[in-house]
């Protein structure tokens, strides 16, 4: 009998490690889809910003923001250059990525 309890014990260990790792995962994955879309709205709104595009600047971010699943917390121009911050839910949680985008220096 005492070795059906050590096996149940690392069962369950073994499970709760599973789990804890599938969650960190998952959370990582979370994250480089919420810093793509964050350097996606950023590019859409430098481009609005210098003519290459259509459009108002900010408006288009939210726009390519959605598209992802995400929305625009926060969208700033000075001159050609945006810096775009977006944020979306995991969970019970709220995660934020910023990104900028412009020509080059």
């Amino acid at each position: 009998m005492p070795g059906a309890v050590v096996t149940v014990g690392v069962m369950a260990a073994a499970a709760a490690l599973t789990v804890g790792l599938a969650s960190v995962s998952a959370a990582a994955v979370f994250g480089q889809r919420l810093a793509g879309a964050a350097d996606a709205a950023a590019l859409a709104a430098a481009d609005a910003a210098s003519g290459a595009v259509t459009g108002v600047p900010c408006e288009r971010a939210d726009e390519v923001a959605a598209a992802s699943g995400v929305a625009v917390a926060v969208c700033d121009l000075d001159g050609l250059i945006a810096t775009v911050t977006v944020s979306g839910r995991f969970g019970a949680l709220t995660a934020t990525a910023q990104a900028r985008a412009g020509p080059a220096s």
